[in-house]
């Protein structure tokens, strides 16, 4: 059985909102790519004491406040580490590479102009997806859409948006995804769309999301590595399946009762924040979700909320 390397990972945030990242010295295991830095959890040591440790023996820093981000376990081949995140949000000293390393403070936007490890990947994502994701409703016309879409960019601030219209022909919602694209830009929010592989390659802009049933119509990943891309998911087995196709982030529903499907058995916070430690990706909590319902899905392991009646 293959030993799994725990490794305490800090996410440094600057008081300007930039990142720490530093490069892996070429004689070691992924040497040569950028990294969040870290190192291995030593027997007796909780993962706090080991991120003190490392930062302060690889950086110079004084660990003053950090909170739990998110767990990733990957498997390298020669080698499976479980990344243990948390974001450093406080500390004291001035960075340095101890080690010789480079570091380097860059915009979360700019991280993945840089190479980092495989594992590091839903790092990058869950630092530049915005914590609410807007679903688009039910609306009378395309005007109605790109009103609606506009009130929630404007009113509510958000800058994630999954253009969803279940019961439109393909060229319609084409047309459609590029006037939403071009709100988007304007408000500088990321655009989702909910359609087919088939439909969004002729699209050509934003990220794509699939819903279940597409999901298990497919056996690798249908988007280059730079297009975002997601899915909803309702259990294990769904979750399962959308890792192997190499998903950067999930939708897991019901949390609560919902109206748009009042049949569904609604999974709690307790079997949600179960399956979501799973996900190793960004997830967001859907069904019955309200803005207040933000702090609580975090708490439970979730990046965000999606939701639609409340924000539509």
């Amino acid at each position: 059985m293959t030993q799994i390397v725990h490794v305490a990972v800090g996410v440094i945030i600057g008081t300007d909102g930039r990142v720490l990242i530093a490069k892996r010295p070429q004689n070691t295991h992924q040497g040569g790519l950028w990294e969040f830095p870290g190192g291995k959890v030593a027997p007796g040591e909780s993962v706090q004491q080991a991120l003190a440790r490392e930062l302060h023996e690889e950086l110079a820093l004084h660990v003053e406040a950090s909170t739990p981000f998110m767990k990733i376990q990957h498997d390298y081949g020669d080698k499976t580490v479980l990344l243990d995140i948390h974001k450093v949000t406080r500390f004291s000293g001035t960075p340095c590479g101890n080690e010789g390393q480079p570091v380097l403070w860059v915009n979360s936007t700019e991280l993945l102009n840089y190479s980092f490890p495989a594992a590091n990947r839903a790092i990058i994502t869950a630092l530049v997806l915005p914590d609410r994701m807007l679903i688009t409703g039910a609306a009378s016309s395309v005007a109605e859409y790109l009103q609606r879409i506009e009130r929630a960019l404007k009113l509510h601030s958000l800058r994630l948006v999954q253009l969803r219209c279940p019961d439109m022909a393909a060229e319609d919602y084409q047309a459609l995804a590029h006037q939403v694209q071009a709100l988007c830009t304007a408000h500088d929010a990321q655009l989702l769309l909910n359609t087919t592989p088939t439909n969004f390659s002729a699209i050509g802009t934003g990220g794509l999301h699939l819903n279940r049933h597409q999901l298990f119509e497919l056996s690798s990943r249908p988007v280059d590595s730079a297009v975002l891309f997601g899915a909803s998911c309702h259990n294990a087995q769904e979750i399962l399946h959308a890792k192997k196709l190499g998903v950067d982030y999930l939708l897991l529903s019901p949390v609560a009762a919902t109206q748009s499907h009042p049949d569904a058995q609604p999974l709690g916070w307790e079997a949600f924040a179960e399956l979501a430690a799973t996900a190793e990706v960004p997830v967001f909590a859907l069904g019955g979700m309200q803005e207040k319902d933000l702090p609580t899905a975090q708490s439970r392991g979730a990046h965000g909320i999606a939701a639609i009646s409340c924000w539509w």
